[in-house]
Formats: structure tokens, sequence, C-alpha cells
């Protein structure tokens, strides 16, 4: 069954040349992309953090979670009628989930680069998946589709205008970091951070690390599944741009740049880069990556915490 497929807008400008961009380009059309922009995508940033900066496992399958999370969403709004929040939200998050345990299940059983590398292969395999099969997913086209109002059964329902989707995305936002902060402060939390400290050596008190690494995934996974519901809804469409491995790239980039192991650096650092990115783009055409990749380097080299370390450091001389 095909839900339908429609194609999705290349909304911000490309550079002069026309080349093909990373998919965190295709944002509203609207001219500069509004905040919830940068916390969604910092949401995912977010997310990734609990393996890189928590517990220590670089994972390149991101983009994957949030795809899922962005299909799943688009199932429900174009196969139940009238379109529900709620059950969109639903449907990305398990979808999110069970693809995020499936790859935990296989990659936790590798370290350090061999775990990274799996979940590419991971993201690369649902990539092909979505793109060729366009009986469901609407292959290359993608899947476009009515955005749900904002509503509680019984209480009130809203359309989503501008602000409400801004405010609603803000809560969200922030909720997931409350949660999430209190999860790395929790006795789980600790045992990750043991895990990313001396993994042999947590073994060996008698934590049984294939279980917490393969919470980990799943954790994290889910709330890339819940950034890719969001985007899905703002923008009103699905397409397998967002589950290209170029997503999960610059999902690490957000986080080195903004600080790992913070929970709220990721959130800087994808706002900064999509900025600079967005900026820079304007001003050098099609050669915008080379100051890109430049600043990127300075960052690493000179503020190797992030933008946050740098600032708290800072703040505290």
């Amino acid at each position: 069954m095909r839900f339908g497929a429609a194609k999705a807008p290349h909304p911000l400008p490309l550079p002069a040349s026309g080349e093909r961009e990373g998919p965190a380009r295709r944002e509203p059309p609207d001219g500069r992309p509004p905040g919830r922009v940068f916390l969604i995508w910092g949401l995912l940033a977010m997310s990734s953090d609990i393996l890189i900066g928590y517990t220590g496992m670089v994972s390149f399958g991101h983009s994957a979670f949030f795809g899922l999370g962005m299909y799943g969403a688009a199932a429900a709004l174009l196969s139940v009628e009238p379109p529900n929040l709620w059950l969109a939200m639903l449907y990305g998050l398990v979808g999110a989930a069970a693809v995020a345990g499936f790859v935990a299940y296989f990659s936790t059983r590798l370290r350090d680069i061999y775990f990274a590398i799996t979940t590419l292969i991971f993201s690369q395999i649902f990539y092909v998946i979505i793109f060729t099969w366009t009986e469901v997913t609407g292959g290359e086209n993608g899947l476009t589709f009515r955005r749900p109002p904002l509503a509680i059964p019984g209480l009130f329902s809203v359309p989503f205008t501008s602000r409400t989707m801004h405010w609603f995305v803000v809560a969200v936002v922030t909720l997931s970091y409350v949660v999430l902060r209190r999860i790395t402060r929790s006795p789980f939390g600790m045992v990750l951070q043991s895990i990313r400290e001396n993994e042999a050596r947590t073994r060996a008190i008698g934590y049984p690390i294939e279980r917490y690494k393969i919470v980990a995934v799943m954790l994290s996974g889910l709330f890339a599944g819940l950034a890719g519901v969001l985007y899905a809804i703002q923008n009103r469409f699905a397409a397998p741009d967002f589950v290209f491995f170029l997503v999960s790239g610059e999902t690490v980039i957000y986080n080195v740049i903004g600080g790992v192991g913070t929970l709220i650096g990721p959130i800087v650092g994808a706002a900064f880069f999509l900025l600079l990115r967005e900026g820079l783009s304007r001003f050098f055409t099609e050669y915008y990556l080379i100051p890109v990749g430049i600043i990127f380097v300075a960052m690493i080299i000179f503020m190797p915490q992030g933008l946050l370390g740098f600032m708290r450091r800072w703040l505290n001389q």
C-alpha cells in the first residue's frame, strides 16, 4: 500500500552551483530557519550525546532513527482520519525505538570504530530500503501529509500556527532535556559513564555491560525518533534524504562543536553550525564549505571541549 507521495521542496536556497546539500538545508520556505529548527536538530544531537558523551560510543546510525521517526509519523497521519498528533508521535517513537533495538542487538557486541562502522552500515541499509520501496515510502519523492491539530480529546483542539508550532517544539525539547538530564544523573547514567571511562573495570564489578549498552542505544534512538517526528510535523513531509548517513555525520559535528557530555552543548552546536553554514553560503556560494571546514578544524584544535566548555572556562577565569 502506498500512502501517497509528492516531491518534497528544497525551501532554503542552494548555493549557486546547485550542488546537493545535506538534508539539514531543507527548511521551511520563509527565508532564515526559525528557532524551532535549531531546537529540533539540537534534540537529535542531544539524543546522540547519550552515546557519544555519556557512554563513549560514537554512532553513525542516528539518521536511521531520525528518519524512521519521520516515516512513522507520516504513516499515522496518512492512514488515520482525522490526523491525530499523539498517534503520529506514538508511531514515530515506536518505529525509532524498534529499529534502535534491532541495531543495538548487533552493534553493541562490537567496540570503538567497529561499533561506529556497524551503525553506519545499518543506517545505509535502511536508507536503501526506504529509497527503493516506492510503493510504501514514496521513494525519492517521499511522503507529504496534512499537519494534525494540536488537540487533547475532550479539552481543546486548535490548528498549528507558526507560533503554536514554535511553543510546542520548545515544550517537547525542554521536557526531553529534563528527562535526559535526570537519566544521566541517575544510577543508570552513572553506569553509562563508568562504561565510558573503563569498560573492563565496569564489567569486572559485575554490571551486564551489553544490556546497558542496548538500553542506551534504544534510549538514544527513541529521542532521535522524537526529533524526526517534530521535523516531519513541522514541514509536513518525510523524505529519504534524512535517512542518509550525512545526517549522522552532522549530528556528530553538532556534538563536537557544542561540547560532548553536556546535553545542552549539542543544541548550541547545532544552532552555531547551521547559522554558520547558512551565513557563509550566502557569501561564498559553492566554496562555502572551505571556510566552514577551516573554522571547524580551528575549533577542534583551540576549543576541544566545544563552545559550552569554552564559555564555562572563560566565565570561571
